[in-house]
């Protein structure tokens, strides 16, 4: 793709998303379940190259010397390093967080990268209010049966194959009810998701016991009526506790909900 240079304004057709709070939360998913792959300076320049796609949401033509210039100015003089800002470029569009097209002057010669930020891929939650409306309806002893009928597939593996960073907890409490490892591993996925985007993932106690009492929930729904989307309903009832949690921690140190400036804007300063 050959593309000319100039305001960003002119990419605004390549952004994903409708608005600026969209494209935070779909940040926060991607580096929920991947910013282990990164290291601190890594992390600091995605972070910030993420700021310069605020304008158009989620389009980046900064140039890598502007976004150095600013990490420099941000921590002091403690900025990160080329090289370091590159390795994350190709860690980043590898994973497909974003993906990078290069443009030219109208000389010919190569002027700043486009940084094209992606939406996160299947699983991704749907909105709260759909949830309690499915479009197609699906009971636990069903849910059962296919699950053994998956396990006779030769593609699915059993949850003793689920991945070490799934506790084994929460992989014992889901493991009779969805025991495929890539169904357990995809709920512990949205607990991560939801525990970043509600700054609880530090508190690992708090993560499972929450995970673990909000999957029981969707069981207890699903035995008792149709649940179209189980993932997408367990997403509604963990985000939802954590949240109450989050602004009750909030609240006893002192703070209000409508004075805390980094929920749902995590990436962004005012």
């Amino acid at each position: 793709m050959n593309l000319k240079s100039g305001s960003v304004d002119q990419f605004e057709t390549f952004s994903q998303f409708k608005n600026l709070q969209e494209f935070n939360s779909h940040l926060e998913m991607w580096l929920a379940v991947n910013k282990d792959k990164f290291s601190k300076g890594e992390l600091v320049g995605l972070k910030r190259l993420a700021r310069f796609a605020a304008k158009i949401p989620g389009v980046s033509n900064a140039k890598i010397g502007t976004v150095l210039k600013a990490i420099h100015e941000e921590y002091n003089g403690n900025g990160i390093s080329r090289s370091t800002f590159k390795r994350m470029i190709i860690k980043a569009s590898e994973i497909g967080i974003f993906t990078v097209h290069e443009t030219e002057r109208k000389n010919g010669s190569q002027s700043s990268n486009l940084y094209i930020f992606n939406r996160f891929p299947s699983s991704e939650p749907p909105n709260e209010e759909k949830l309690d409306h499915p479009n197609k309806t699906i009971n636990l002893s069903k849910t059962n049966k296919n699950q053994r009928n998956n396990k006779r597939s030769k593609t699915d593996i059993d949850h003793t194959f689920t991945s070490d960073r799934v506790p084994n907890a929460f992989v014992d409490v889901v493991k009779y009810f969805f025991p495929d490892a890539k169904s357990i591993e995809e709920f512990w996925k949205m607990t991560t998701i939801a525990a970043y985007k509600n700054n609880s993932e530090q508190d690992k106690t708090q993560m499972l016991d929450t995970a673990i009492h909000s999957f029981k929930q969707l069981i207890r729904k699903m035995k008792s009526s149709p649940v179209s989307k189980p993932i997408a309903y367990f997403y509604g009832i963990l985000n939802k506790k954590l949240e109450e949690l989050y602004f009750k921690d909030l609240f006893e140190m002192g703070f209000s909900a409508d004075n805390d400036q980094s929920y749902m804007g995590f990436f962004y300063k005012p």
